[in-house]
Protein backbone atom coordinates (compact mmCIF):
# COMPACT_ATOMS: atom_id res chain seq x y z
CA UNK A 1 0.00 0.00 0.00
CA UNK A 2 1.12 3.67 -0.89
CA UNK A 3 2.41 5.99 1.50
CA UNK A 4 -0.60 8.18 2.98
CA UNK A 5 0.25 11.67 3.62
CA UNK A 6 -0.85 14.96 3.31
CA UNK A 7 1.67 16.82 -0.09
CA UNK A 8 2.93 19.49 2.32
CA UNK A 9 3.97 16.93 4.81
CA UNK A 10 8.03 16.62 4.24
CA UNK A 11 8.49 13.71 2.62
CA UNK A 12 5.04 13.14 1.43
CA UNK A 13 4.56 11.86 -2.01
CA UNK A 14 1.95 11.64 -4.60
CA UNK A 15 0.67 9.58 -6.98
CA UNK A 16 0.51 10.23 -10.77
CA UNK A 17 -3.04 11.07 -10.80
CA UNK A 18 -2.69 14.16 -7.99
CA UNK A 19 0.43 15.10 -10.20
CA UNK A 20 -0.98 15.29 -13.25
CA UNK A 21 -3.84 17.83 -11.40
CA UNK A 22 -1.17 19.71 -9.72
CA UNK A 23 0.80 20.16 -13.03
CA UNK A 24 -1.97 20.50 -15.40
CA UNK A 25 -0.73 17.87 -17.18
CA UNK A 26 -1.77 14.68 -18.72
CA UNK A 27 -1.23 10.93 -17.25
CA UNK A 28 0.24 10.02 -20.71
CA UNK A 29 2.90 13.15 -20.70
CA UNK A 30 4.24 12.51 -17.16
CA UNK A 31 4.30 8.37 -18.41
CA UNK A 32 6.09 9.82 -21.75
CA UNK A 33 8.30 11.50 -20.09
CA UNK A 34 9.13 8.72 -17.93
CA UNK A 35 10.05 6.21 -20.56
CA UNK A 36 11.97 8.51 -22.75
CA UNK A 37 14.06 9.11 -19.23
CA UNK A 38 12.96 12.89 -19.25
CA UNK A 39 12.25 12.51 -15.23
CA UNK A 40 11.84 9.62 -13.10
CA UNK A 41 9.44 9.24 -10.11
CA UNK A 42 11.50 9.05 -6.71
CA UNK A 43 9.69 5.74 -6.39
CA UNK A 44 6.92 3.28 -6.40
CA UNK A 45 4.58 1.65 -4.16
CA UNK A 46 4.66 -1.81 -3.47
CA UNK A 47 1.63 -2.28 -5.91
CA UNK A 48 3.86 -0.24 -8.80
CA UNK A 49 1.86 3.06 -8.52
CA UNK A 50 4.45 5.89 -9.39
CA UNK A 51 5.08 8.06 -6.65
CA UNK A 52 6.55 11.53 -6.61
CA UNK A 53 7.65 14.39 -4.29
CA UNK A 54 7.37 18.13 -3.97
CA UNK A 55 10.67 18.00 -5.91
CA UNK A 56 9.89 15.76 -8.55
CA UNK A 57 6.80 18.23 -9.21
CA UNK A 58 9.01 20.72 -9.22
CA UNK A 59 10.70 19.38 -12.15
CA UNK A 60 8.06 18.74 -13.90
CA UNK A 61 6.91 22.64 -13.62
CA UNK A 62 10.37 23.33 -15.25
CA UNK A 63 9.96 21.11 -18.19
CA UNK A 64 6.03 22.31 -18.50
CA UNK A 65 7.32 25.80 -18.81
CA UNK A 66 10.27 24.67 -21.41
CA UNK A 67 7.33 22.83 -23.72
CA UNK A 68 5.61 25.49 -25.45
CA UNK A 69 8.93 27.06 -25.89
CA UNK A 70 9.71 24.34 -28.54
CA UNK A 71 12.56 22.38 -26.63
CA UNK A 72 13.19 18.89 -27.45
CA UNK A 73 13.10 16.29 -25.29
CA UNK A 74 17.07 16.32 -25.61
CA UNK A 75 17.00 19.60 -25.02
CA UNK A 76 15.34 19.30 -21.65
CA UNK A 77 17.09 16.50 -20.31
CA UNK A 78 19.93 18.38 -21.07
CA UNK A 79 18.69 21.63 -18.85
CA UNK A 80 17.61 19.28 -16.27
CA UNK A 81 20.73 17.65 -15.79
CA UNK A 82 22.50 20.87 -15.96
CA UNK A 83 20.12 22.20 -12.54
CA UNK A 84 20.56 19.08 -10.82
CA UNK A 85 24.49 19.25 -11.20
CA UNK A 86 24.13 23.47 -10.07
CA UNK A 87 22.30 22.19 -6.97
CA UNK A 88 24.32 19.64 -6.38
CA UNK A 89 26.76 20.78 -3.72
CA UNK A 90 28.73 17.57 -4.21
CA UNK A 91 28.95 18.37 -7.70
CA UNK A 92 33.29 18.47 -9.23
CA UNK A 93 33.73 22.05 -9.80
CA UNK A 94 34.66 21.98 -13.55
CA UNK A 95 31.59 20.32 -13.86
CA UNK A 96 29.15 22.65 -12.07
CA UNK A 97 31.00 25.40 -13.77
CA UNK A 98 30.12 24.18 -17.40
CA UNK A 99 26.53 23.36 -16.08
CA UNK A 100 26.89 27.01 -14.88
CA UNK A 101 27.85 28.30 -18.69
CA UNK A 102 25.16 25.80 -20.42
CA UNK A 103 22.02 27.21 -18.43
CA UNK A 104 23.43 31.07 -18.84
CA UNK A 105 23.18 30.50 -22.82
CA UNK A 106 20.24 28.69 -22.66
CA UNK A 107 18.47 31.66 -20.37
CA UNK A 108 19.61 33.72 -23.36
CA UNK A 109 17.83 30.96 -25.47
CA UNK A 110 15.12 31.46 -23.92
CA UNK A 111 15.27 35.22 -23.72
CA UNK A 112 15.33 35.22 -27.52
CA UNK A 113 12.37 32.62 -27.87
CA UNK A 114 10.16 34.88 -25.52
CA UNK A 115 10.84 38.17 -27.57
CA UNK A 116 9.69 35.92 -30.83
CA UNK A 117 6.48 34.64 -28.68
CA UNK A 118 5.69 38.65 -27.97
CA UNK A 119 6.14 40.16 -31.01
CA UNK A 120 3.61 36.92 -32.16
CA UNK A 121 1.22 38.15 -29.51
CA UNK A 122 1.09 41.66 -30.51
CA UNK A 123 0.39 40.46 -34.28
CA UNK A 124 -2.41 38.41 -32.76
CA UNK A 125 -3.64 41.34 -30.87
CA UNK A 126 -3.50 43.71 -33.84
CA UNK A 127 -5.27 41.20 -35.76
CA UNK A 128 -7.77 40.91 -33.46
CA UNK A 129 -7.85 45.40 -33.41
CA UNK A 130 -8.41 45.02 -37.12
CA UNK A 131 -11.31 42.12 -36.86
CA UNK A 132 -13.36 43.92 -34.39
CA UNK A 133 -12.75 47.09 -36.69
CA UNK A 134 -14.29 45.10 -39.65
CA UNK A 135 -16.90 43.45 -37.20
CA UNK A 136 -18.29 45.47 -34.41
Amino acid sequence: MPPESSPSAPGSVMQIGEVATRTELSLRSLRHWEEVGLLRPSGRSEGGFRLYTAEDVEKILVIRRMKPLGFTLDQMKAVMTDIETIRDSTADAEASRLAVDRVTAIRADVDERRAKLARHLEMADEFIALLAQEVP
